[in-house]
C-alpha cells in the first residue's frame, strides 16, 4: 500500500513558506537538494494544494503543466482553472476520502508536497504516514505554517537525522498511530 508521505522544507520556527508564500528563503543549493531529488524519484504520486501548485508559476511553469513529470498529478482545489486536457488532475471535493482512495490504490508512495492547510487536513483524518523534513538554518516570522488546523497533538518516531554540509538538516519521522 501506498504512504502519503509529507516531504517539506521547513524553518526553524516551523514556517514552509514565508510572508506571501515566499519559498524563495529556502536555500536552493547544497548537497540537501541532490539528496531530495533522489527522493523526488522514488514518488509515483503527487497531492498538492492550489496555492503550492501556482507558486510554480512564479518561476516559468504554466497553468497544466506538471511539476514532477514521471508523477501522477492531484491538485485538491475548489477553484484553480486548468487548460482542457491538462495532465493534472483537480479534485473539486470531499478531498479526505480521495486522498484515501489514492493512499489505498496500485502504485509507490505519494509526495504530499503541500501546503500545510492540506497536511492539517489529512493528518486530522490519519492519512499521513511519513514526515520529511528539511530543516533550514532560518527563521522566517511569518508564513504557511507546517501544518494548519490539528486538533490534537500529533506524536512522531524519529527515524532519521542528516546534517547537510549546506546545514540543513534532513529528519524523518513515522507519524504514530492512536
Amino acid at each position: 500500500m501506498p504512504r502519503i508521505i509529507y516531504d517539506v522544507a521547513v524553518t526553524l520556527d516551523g514556517f514552509i513558506a514565508g510572508r506571501d508564500d515566499d519559498v524563495s528563503i529556502f536555500p536552493h543549493t547544497g548537497d540537501h537538494v541532490d539528496a531530495y531529488q533522489a527522493r523526488l524519484a522514488q514518488y509515483s504520486t503527487v497531492l498538492m494544494g492550489r496555492r503550492t501548485y501556482e507558486i510554480g508559476y512564479r518561476y516559468g511553469m504554466r497553468p497544466g503543466d506538471l511539476p514532477y513529470p514521471h508523477m501522477a498529478h492531484h491538485v485538491l482545489s475548489r477553484t484553480l482553472a486548468l487548460p482542457y486536457r491538462s495532465p493534472v488532475r483537480v479534485i473539486r471535493d470531499d478531498w479526505v476520502a480521495h486522498a484515501r482512495t489514492v493512499r489505498e490504490g496500485p502504485g509507490g508512495d505519494v509526495y504530499l508536497c503541500g501546503g500545510g492547510m492540506l497536511a492539517g487536513l489529512l493528518a486530522r483524518h490519519g492519512l499521513v504516514d511519513l514526515l520529511r523534513l528539511k530543516v533550514a538554518p532560518i527563521i522566517a516570522g511569518d508564513g504557511i505554517p507546517l501544518f494548519a488546523g490539528l486538533d490534537r497533538p500529533l506524536a512522531l518516531h524519529r527515524r532519521s537525522a542528516t546534517t547537510h554540509a549546506s546545514g540543513v538538516t534532513y529528519l524523518e519521522f513515522a507519524i504514530a498511530r492512536d
